[in-house]
């Protein structure tokens, strides 16, 4: 249920940005009508109307001003926090296993000694 929410949320800042559901489709890569049901979905859960709708316009209401004023800056943060992870997926992780024979020095291969 969140999930679906929070993409409801998303879809109607992307309708609200462009001010139109065809842009954003577009910018989006999913049909106008999926959006338009999105955004239906979210006015019918918060019992608002978010958007004004005419043949050629989308313009957010007050109540839509209003949630996007808190919306806006929050996907922003959750954008930003999602791809500062996706860059630690770059770093090299994991645990290095090393054998080495008891005749091996462990200073010359390893840098820093690890044992006395």
């Amino acid at each position: 249920m969140l999930n679906d929410e929070l993409s409801d949320l998303a879809i109607f800042a992307a309708v609200a940005d462009a001010r139109s559901f065809t842009r954003a489709a577009a910018k989006l890569g999913k049909s106008q009508s999926a959006l338009s049901q999105s955004v239906r979905r979210l006015e019918e859960r918060l019992k608002l109307r978010l958007l004004t709708r005419t043949t050629r316009s989308v313009m957010p209401t007050p109540a839509g001003e209003q949630l996007l004023s808190t919306l806006r800056p929050a996907l922003g943060e959750i954008e930003a926090q999602l791809n500062a992870l996706s860059e630690l997926r770059e770093l090299p992780s994991g645990s290095l296993r090393l054998t080495a024979g008891r005749g091996m020095p462990l200073r010359r291969c390893c840098g820093p000694p690890c044992f006395g």
